[in-house]
């Protein structure tokens, strides 16, 4: 089982994952406010802005404060196997090298 880390602190297991979407449209705006009624929604956003929800596969919603872009980099990277990250890997900030 691969997690993936979705921030602050928080991981969600990457072979539960159905969809990484937008929170923008009506339709899944109306669904994370049903899923809110019916207790389903777990939000990992610690009070900052929604910018992705994540459907699970048992039915559960999850609210992030990270793009679904970082969680697709960060799900390939947690998905590839080990020592094929080559250049793909995390990359150092800074001026050193």
């Amino acid at each position: 089982m691969e997690l993936v880390h979705v921030g602050f602190g928080n991981y969600v297991a990457l072979d539960r994952v159905v969809a990484v979407v937008v929170p923008t449209s009506a339709p899944i705006q109306r669904m994370v406010r049903e899923g809110k009624k019916k207790g389903v929604v777990r939000d990992m956003t610690q009070g900052r802005r929604t910018k992705s929800v994540i459907f699970m596969d048992d039915g559960s919603i999850v609210l992030t404060a990270i793009t679904p872009e970082a969680i697709y980099g960060r799900a390939t990277r947690a998905a590839a196997p080990a020592g094929e990250e080559g250049s793909q890997g995390r990359r150092r900030r800074g001026g050193r090298g």
